[in-house]
């Protein structure tokens, strides 16, 4: 019995969490000594499946009802794969789409769902898996009890996604699907806000908080965000000031991003913070205070007053990009 890794895509192009669940899918095979499979649902979607890499098997779900994205479509599709696969565990990325679809496909298949999952780990051959409550002060840890299928959603970057292994083979798996059996009509894809930057795909970003004093710093961590060529956002002190758009909120009540490089500038690093950037492949810090919770999940620190450290960071990245361009 396999772990199954739902794969999301949208008009052909992949959703990154897509990455992560499979990773995550294969962190938990591996531990288990489980098969790792992965699907993908849509309408000619077996392009799409042969670019899947690490897993031992990828299903192509495909059936001209899934073209367009719908509840009633894809939990059906989906519960007819798990069925015919014997999936044991199935996986998805904790998303817009999954959140509308997953519970109703676990109450048709009369199973609960563990949501929005940051790790795991495996205890004398189960499996436990980590989810965090009251806005990330507690971790709680679920088991499932009864027989199999079971099911899971995974926070975006609480795994890092990886692409990389040998291509599988690809089986497309065609559901009985009716037009009888769609009752909702397809509409736009939902959107939190209207965004100017979506953080969740930034490869660099450069966060503020309010070590920077008042609005009228924010120029400064500005100029160093352009001179990375990176996104600038907020923890939540700052965005409930008004100084920037709520949109640039990072934390439990903002977005959870997992980028490349994640520069905190005057950030404490309370956990409703930590929570939104702990999937970053780098943290670096500047803050004056020593024992300042960033520290603690930070790669490099640096110790400072980032009004003296912001400015030399600027001219060492200005002076790096002249050398480079001689």
């Amino acid at each position: 019995m396999s772990v199954l890794a739902f794969l999301e895509q949208r008009g052909g192009e992949w959703n990154r969490m897509s990455w992560e669940t499979l990773a995550a899918a294969r962190q938990i095979g591996a531990d288990l000594g489980r098969p790792v499979h992965a699907a993908v649902l849509g309408h000619e979607v077996a392009a799409l499946a042969a670019e899947v890499r690490g897993a031992e098997r990828v299903y192509a779900v495909e059936h001209p009802l899934l073209e367009e994205y719908t509840a009633e479509g894809y939990a059906l599709a989906a519960r007819q794969l798990i069925t015919r696969s014997g999936a044991w565990l199935s996986l998805f990325p904790h998303s817009y789409r999954t959140r509308d679809f997953l519970p109703r496909l676990a109450a048709a298949m009369d199973r609960a769902a563990a949501t929005d999952v940051i790790g795991h780990r495996a205890e004398s051959g189960a499996l436990v898996l980590v989810r965090q409550v009251f806005q990330g002060k507690m971790n709680a840890d679920v088991r499932f009890a009864g027989e199999p299928p079971y099911f899971a959603s995974l926070q975006a970057g609480a795994y890092r996604g990886e692409t990389g292994g040998d291509a599988a083979p690809v089986e497309t798996f065609a559901p009985q699907l009716a037009p009888g059996d769609i009752r909702s009509r397809p509409s736009a894809p939902f959107r939190e806000a209207q965004r100017a930057v979506d953080l969740a795909a930034a490869g660099t970003i450069v966060a503020v908080g309010r070590g920077i004093g008042d609005a009228d710093k924010l120029p400064l961590v500005e100029r160093l965000a352009e001179a990375l060529g990176a996104e600038l956002a907020a923890s939540r002190p700052i965005c409930d000031a008004g100084w920037l758009p709520m949109e640039r909120q990072v934390g439990s009540s903002g977005q959870t991003v997992a980028p490349k490089l994640y520069l905190a500038v005057g950030i404490s690093g309370a956990i409703q913070h930590l929570v939104g950037m702990k999937g970053a492949r780098t943290i670096a810090a500047i803050n004056k205070d020593p024992e300042a919770p960033i520290f603690e999940v930070a790669d490099y620190g640096i110790v400072g007053d980032l009004f003296q450290v912001v400015p030399a960071l600027i001219e060492a990245i200005a002076k790096a990009r002249g050398e480079a361009g001689d």
